[in-house]
């Protein structure tokens, strides 16, 4: 291993574990969700690097643990606990294909027709249909779905999403 790689694998494990575990603490609590989400997943995975680099030199004492029974423990233990978290959402077989709510609630709410929703957004079809042609959405009739403007004007049902609850009244 070239001697710049040994002398920054160990500092950037450090480093980036550091970012994410005040990302994660702050994730578990909450707290910040906006800032911390992204950089907790980028970060982790660009600390899979300096991780592998970190194992590379210190293969050799990284090898002695494998001789010993604390490192088939920890490694068991560390499955178990995998297991118990993602077995629920694995094994779920409900209507929401074992998406999150929020998740299945949306793709309902796309593909619902601008007349079932109008209420919601507190419009009456026309004024719906109206409103998001005001904003420059392509929108033949009330019976078109959130993902049926999206596509027919050419941006995502998260942009149609933004605009009726901008024009919410």
């Amino acid at each position: 291993m070239p001697s710049y790689l040994a002398r920054y694998a160990t500092p950037l494990v450090t480093g980036l574990f550091m970012v994410s575990l005040i990302s994660g603490v702050a994730l578990f609590f909450h707290y910040g969700s906006a800032a911390f989400h992204g950089m907790h997943e980028w970060l982790s995975m660009v600390l899979i690097v300096p991780f592998v680099l970190h194992v590379w030199k210190n293969w050799r004492s990284f090898l002695n643990y494998f001789r010993r029974p604390p490192m088939a423990t920890a490694l068991g233990v560390s499955l178990v606990a995998a297991l118990a978290f993602a077995w629920p959402a694995l094994t779920q077989t409900d209507s929401g294909g074992g998406r999150p709510a929020q998740v299945a609630m949306l793709q309902t709410i796309e593909n619902a027709p601008l007349a079932t929703l109008a209420p919601v957004f507190g419009h009456d079809s026309e004024g719906l249909t109206t409103a998001l042609r005001d904003k420059g959405y392509s929108v033949a009739s009330a019976d078109e779905t959130p993902a049926s403007v999206a596509k027919a004007s050419g941006k995502s049902s998260r942009d149609v999403f933004g605009t009726l609850i901008e024009i919410k009244q």
